[in-house]
C-alpha cells in the first residue's frame, strides 16, 4: 500500500499543478494592443507569402503566371497596406468580443474562443472584400491602385463593383479568423498538453503542428467559396460569372468539383503560414502581459 502511494504521489502533484495553472486568469490585451498585434502580422504574415497569394490568383483564374520576379509581388502594396490593418482590425473585434463574454475576469472557453474568432472575421469583410477585388483588377488590368479603382468605381459603382463577392467573403473570413484565432490556439494548447512526447511541453512544435491542422481544415472548407468569390470578382461585367453561385455551380458541372480547388495547395499553404505566424505572435503577447501582470 505504501509503495502504491508513493506511485500515485507523482501524478497526483502534477494533476494540482495543472489546476493551478489553469486558474491563472490570462492577461486580456487592449485594442490597440491587439491593433499593433495584428498588424506587425498581418504585414509579416503578407510579405513573405506574396508569391502563393499571386500563384493562388492566377490559378483559380486561369491566367499565365508571372514570368518575372517583381510580377510575382504585383499587388504587395495594396494587399499588405491593407491586409495589416484587416488582421489588425480582425484581432481587434475579436480581443474586444473575449472582453465582453468574460468581463475581463476568466479565461475563455474553447467554444467562446473559437466563436469569438468567427464573428470578428465575418464583421471584417466590410474590408477584405474590397481589397481582394482591388487586388485581382490590379493584376488582371496592369493598372495601378488608384487607377484600378477608378476605373472600377466608375464603370460598375460600388454595390456591383466594389463589394461585389460580398458574401462569399464572409464566409471566408469567417472560418479563416475562426481558424487562426480560434482553433489554431485551441488545437496548440491541447497538443502541448497531451501525453505525445514530441509535442508535450513544446510550444514551438504544437504552435506549428496546431496551425497546419486548422489551416488545412480552414481551407478544405473555405476554398470552393473563394474560388467562386475570385471568379466572380474577376468577371466585372457579369460575361461568365454573374454571381458566386453561379460560378461554383459552372465548376462544378463543366470542370468537376476538383477545379473549385485550383490554387489550393498554394492558399493551403499560405493559410498555415498566416496561421503560425499570427497566433503565436498574439499568444507570446499575452503570456508576456499575464507575467508581468503576475509579479
Amino acid at each position: 500500500w505504501k509503495r502504491e502511494k508513493r506511485l500515485r504521489c507523482p501524478c497526483v502533484a502534477l494533476r494540482k499543478k495543472e489546476m493551478s495553472e489553469n486558474k491563472i486568469v490570462r492577461a486580456q490585451l487592449t485594442p490597440m494592443e491587439n491593433l499593433l498585434v495584428g498588424a506587425v502580422g498581418g504585414t509579416l504574415e503578407t510579405t513573405l507569402q506574396m508569391p502563393l497569394l499571386t500563384l493562388k490568383f492566377a490559378t483559380q483564374e486561369g491566367r499565365p503566371l508571372p514570368k518575372r520576379l517583381p510580377e510575382w509581388y504585383r499587388g504587395l502594396g495594396i494587399q499588405a497596406g491593407t491586409l495589416a490593418p484587416i488582421t489588425a482590425f480582425q484581432v481587434m473585434v475579436n480581443g474586444m468580443l473575449e472582453r465582453t463574454v468574460t468581463g475581463g475576469k476568466r479565461n475563455l472557453s474553447d467554444i467562446e474562443t473559437i466563436g469569438c474568432a468567427m464573428i470578428a472575421g465575418g464583421t471584417s469583410a466590410t474590408l477584405y472584400g474590397p481589397v481582394d477585388l482591388i487586388m485581382i483588377q490590379q493584376q488582371k488590368l496592369q493598372k495601378g491602385v488608384f487607377d484600378t479603382v477608378k476605373y472600377i468605381y466608375s464603370n460598375f459603382g460600388i454595390p456591383n463593383g466594389i463589394f461585389r463577392g460580398f458574401v462569399s467573403t464572409v464566409v471566408r473570413e469567417s472560418i479563416y479568423t475562426g481558424g487562426y484565432l480560434g482553433i489554431a490556439p485551441v488545437l496548440t494548447k491541447t497538443i502541448m498538453n497531451s501525453d505525445i512526447g514530441y509535442f508535450k511541453g513544446k510550444e514551438f512544435a504544437s504552435g506549428l503542428a496546431g496551425s497546419v491542422m486548422a489551416g488545412v481544415f480552414a481551407a478544405l472548407l473555405t476554398h470552393p467559396a473563394d474560388t467562386s468569390k475570385t471568379c466572380m470578382q474577376a468577371d466585372l461585367e457579369c460575361k461568365t460569372y454573374p454571381t458566386a453561385r453561379a460560378a461554383f455551380f459552372d465548376h462544378v458541372k463543366n470542370k468537376g468539383i476538383g477545379s473549385l480547388y485550383k490554387g489550393g495547395l498554394a492558399r493551403t499553404t499560405r493559410l498555415c503560414g498566416a496561421f503560425f505566424i499570427v497566433s503565436m505572435l498574439r499568444e507570446k503577447v499575452i503570456q508576456f502581459k499575464t507575467s508581468q501582470q503576475s509579479a
